[in-house]
């Protein structure tokens, strides 16, 4: 059989190219399927081989890489440090001492480094990515030696990556502390030792986040911390051992003696003398226990005043660091689940259960409990035996501000929390710790119901007298917003703007109720839409979309101090402070428009005044991306294969556990965030971003399209749906759904060119006969499609402010990706019907085994065939019998050939397709 050539990338390209031609002619034509069908063909007679799919596969490896660098580098402005320097000088611009200190001893925002499953790239990738970036060396060659050979991801090598960042960061801050110490001494020669520079502040949750998770360990969180702050004072006496300060000394011997305890708690603990030695050496006085820095601050400081101005800078230097991270690599985030905390309080409020948490008279007993709480001591051993998440996570924290860090506080984040009484409860159990005055409690407002409620929710738990006197206390309000959930079950626009809209309530609710002489901390959490980012089209439309200047402008407007905050999460986040160069240039371009600023002055945005149509169209989103959500469509198509598309990124786990038959039922609440929205982007359309605009602009077009023209808000909203939409391809997702259409691999081996595979194509047709999909998948592609075509009515209306050059490019590249793919599952599907029958085993059928591999649940699929054919057998050599066999004779046949040909290339065709999903990641800027 022979064919247009596919040997090439170029080739690939080109032939896509033709077939898209055809639908001119008709309309149905799928050029996506088409080519993986003629992939499949010179696969299949040998005209192609799995090497020549894998060197296609490698080199458009190279491609998704360098266009992440590509995209890393675009955003960033990324420079030579020097360039950095002079960008700092030029916004350091004020005349008044004064002026200037408030200016930069606040930091231009927080920046928390997270992990969930998003680390995609393999390390090799990451640097080379890195690198790239950081040189402006762009083309293929510098990213194309990158090993596919993925990490194994620990929560240790989480923390590892994370930990590496913020080094990275800290540094870069430790530069730009320095530049402007050397400013104001320039500036004002008097008074420039009074500066304490924090341009940003760092934080983690790395190995304290247990929502959704049980193998984080209570002593787990304990070894981090101490791993963090041995880490941290090394780096403080390293930066002070030029200097010959006998401060270094101190901290050094401090460093050790944490060292030893961290040694500690990394030990086996389940014995209880081995828990308490641990314990008793931490929480014993020590000549060398160090947990606080302020007399250590006060001495620099006072070392400083007597010095010339190069030591003075960088004992100031490290003042200022002192004052940022504490006795750790930064604040660190423990976090729980609401229904943990619940479940906790409810033994004291309600041990019969005859009680609703969200009635009035819970709320009533928490205000009594909580006015009748006294503090009470704890000790490790109380800690190893306390059985309620919630409650071990504010033992573990009483414990590292007792012993190991005493000045830093400690964030609380409330995974769905949607109740006052929740947060009453946290409340209560930092009182009863003792810590109340350290911990700042944050409700996470991420689900449809604690966006649609939020403002109720707010304006109940700041008029609670308990929580203004804590508020009071600890200087500030905190909350965080997630853009992943939230996008997930209301739409990425949609979610954004209900998010903006709690963020302006809460600047309401402080108002109300006489709490603006506290700060408000906000942590938004980026979220995976085009990427990690949130939006794809800037730096400023990264920040300007987690927090928007009409948020801001109302705390600047009510005279709230903001402390906006907002993470950097795993593979992706991390890339950002990949090198020195990167990390500069984050911070940088933070310092040139702090994440708290706003023009209180600024006109208000058309999008906000005509309320009468923004209002409606985000209503009408929201209400399609609802639908699609409720859809057994929509729900059977993201969970067709389950999530087998998806390489594993991460050590929490990106679903819940399910047994065979549940899969075939897949909910979508059972599949993280994460996962939900990567999955939309391997099947070729994120669903989550576009779905609905056209609609909801559908019978007042122009009018609609005359706002987003006119409004700063409408137009950010439209150049992410444009990169959204120019990546985005219906006709792949359809193409994915004639996967399963029975009479395609019925009718495939017809006209007789494919006789050699004729009885596994019908042994398919036949298996498939009772499948949903095809017919699944065809429906959602009608449905987006007639969307989509009211979307480009809309867009052509819109001016597009930044047309990509290379848009048509990569559209070929993600099909021709998308074609590959589907002729590696169509290889992979023939050699599992191939496979000789099997006897059924633990329940397990030759169906069972055939439904694992159309789900893509590949590894398990081998597992059970590696197990009915295995090729290690007991040798009768390998026993010292006396009595002599003649049995085995040499007749009994191995299954070395049946691993050879089916075991084998499916492994391979999974391995190279998981290769090709991290390469249509790279090309989304997704999802880690």
């Amino acid at each position: 059989m022979t064919g247009p050539a596919l040997s090439t990338v170029e080739d690939l390209n080109a032939r896509l190219s033709e077939l898209h031609k055809l639908t001119a002619q008709t309309p149905l034509y799928n050029p996506v399927f088409q080519l993986g069908l003629e992939l499949s063909r010179k696969l299949e007679n040998g005209e192609m081989s799995l090497d020549a799919i894998e060197a296609l596969v490698a080199e458009m490896e190279c491609e998704g890489l360098r266009a992440r660098a590509v995209r890393l580098d675009r955003l960033l402005g990324t420079m030579a440090l020097e360039g950095n320097d002079a960008s700092l000088d030029t916004v350091a611009g004020e005349d008044d001492f004064t002026a200037f200190a408030a200016r930069w001893q606040r930091p231009a925002a927080h920046v928390v480094f997270t992990a969930h499953p998003t680390f995609l790239l393999t390390s090799a990738q990451s640097e080379a990515v890195v690198t790239s970036a950081s040189t402006g060396s762009l083309t293929d060659n510098s990213v194309c030696a990158a090993s596919p050979a993925r990490d194994a991801i620990t929560l240790d090598y989480e923390h590892g990556a994370a930990m590496a960042a913020i080094t990275r960061g800290q540094k870069a801050r430790e530069r730009m502390s320095a530049r402007l110490l050397d400013i104001a001494a320039q500036r004002w020669p008097k008074r420039w030792k009074s500066l304490q520079p924090l341009p940003v502040r760092f934080a983690t949750w790395v190995g304290y986040d247990m929502d959704g998770r049980t193998d984080i360990s209570w002593n787990t969180s304990i070894r981090y911390r101490l791993q963090e702050k041995a880490m941290r004072l090394e780096s403080y006496a390293d930066a002070l051992d030029r200097h010959e300060s006998a401060i270094a000394e101190t901290l050094r011997r401090a460093a050790a003696h944490t060292t030893r305890m961290a040694e500690n708690f990394a030990q086996d603990l389940s014995d209880p003398e081995a828990m308490s030695a641990a314990a008793n050496a931490l929480t014993a006085d020590h000549a060398d226990k160090l947990v606080s820095l302020e007399g250590v601050i006060a001495q620099l400081e006072e070392e400083a005043r007597h010095a010339g101005h190069e030591v003075a800078r960088d004992l100031l230097v490290v003042a200022a660091s002192m004052r940022a991270d504490g006795l750790g690599m930064g604040w660190i985030h423990f976090r729980v689940n609401a229904s943990q905390l619940q479940n906790a309080i409810r033994r004291r409020i309600d041990p019969q259960g005859k009680l609703s948490l969200s009635s009035q008279a819970a709320l009533v007993r928490m205000r009594e409990l909580l006015a009748e709480v006294t503090p009470l001591r704890s000790n490790f051993a109380a800690l190893a035996i306390e059985n309620s998440t919630a409650v071990r996570q504010f033992l573990a924290m009483a414990q590292i501000l007792q012993h190991i860090d005493a000045d830093t506080p400690i964030r609380m984040l409330v995974a769905e929390c949607e109740q006052p009484t929740t947060v009453l409860a946290a409340l209560y159990f930092a009182r009863m710790f003792g810590i109340e005055d350290k911990v700042d409690v944050s409700p996470l407002f991420e689900t449809e119901t604690a966006l649609e409620h939020g403002g109720r929710f707010l304006d109940a738990v700041l008029a609670e007298p308990a929580y203004r006197d804590y508020a009071r206390k600890r200087g500030r309000i905190c909350i965080q917003t997630g853009f992943s959930d939230a996008g997930r079950f209301v739409g990425q626009i949609p979610a954004a703007l209900a998010i903006e809209r709690l963020q302006g309530r809460l600047a309401e609710a402080m108002a109300a109720n006489g709490l603006t002489d506290v700060a408000a901390l906000i942590f938004n959490t980026g979220g995976e839409s085009m990427g990690r980012g949130c939006h794809p089209s800037s730096i400023d439309d990264r920040f300007d979309w987690q927090m928007s200047p009409w948020a801001r402008r109302r705390f600047v407007r009510a005279g709230i101090r903001l402390e906006p905050e907002v993470s950097f999460q795993g593979g992706d986040g991390y890339l950002w402070f990949g090198s020195d160069e990167l990390a500069l240039a984050t911070l940088t371009r933070m310092a040139e428009r702090p994440l708290w600023g706003a023009d209180a002055d600024a006109q208000t945005d058309l999008f906000y005044r005509r309320t009468d149509l923004s209002l409606d169209f985000y209503r009408n989103i929201r209400e399609v991306q609802h639908a699609h959500l409720e859809s057994s469509t929509y729900s059977r198509a993201i969970t067709a294969f389950g999530l087998g598309m998806l390489n594993d990124t991460g050590s929490r786990k990106s679903r819940r556990q399910s047994d065979l038959a549940s899969d075939r039922t897949m909910n979508l609440r059972q599949i993280r965030a994460i996962p939900h929205n990567s999955i939309l982007q391997q099947l070729g359309y994120p669903v989550n971003v576009i779905a609905g605009v056209g609609t909801a602009a559908d019978g007042n077009v122009e009018e609609i399209a005359g706002l987003l023209t006119e409004s700063e808000r409408g137009r950010q909203i439209m150049r992410l749906v444009r990169a959204a939409d120019a990546l985005g391809s219906i006709k792949t997702v359809g193409a994915y759904g004639e996967l399963f259409n029975s009479a395609y691999w019925a009718s495939r081996p017809y006209r007789g060119d494919e006789q050699h595979i004729a009885d596994a194509c019908l042994r398919i047709g036949e298996y498939l006969t009772k499948d949903d999909r095809t017919g699944v998948f065809r429906r959602l592609a009608s449905r987006l499609r007639v969307d989509a075509m009211k979307l480009h009515k809309l867009l052509d209306l819109v001016p597009d402010e930044a047309p990509l050059p290379d848009r048509e490019h990569t559209r070929r590249s993600l099909g021709a990706l998308q074609a590959l793919r589907l002729a590696l599952m169509k290889h992979m599907f023939l050699r599992a019907v191939m496979v000789p029958a099997f006897s059924r085993a633990n329940d397990i059928s030759r169906d069972d085994v055939l439904e694992m591999f159309f789900t893509l649940r590949v590894d398990d699929g081998l597992a059970q065939l590696r197990r009915a054919f295995p090729v290690h057998f007991p040798s009768i050599g390998d026993f010292s019998v006396d009595e002599p066999s003649d049995y085995p004779d040499g007749g009994a046949a191995g299954y070395g050939q049946i691993h050879e040909d089916y075991i084998q290339p499916i492994e391979r065709c999974h391995a190279l397709g998981l290769r090709i999903t991290t390469a249509i990641a790279n090309e989304f800027g997704a999802h880690g």
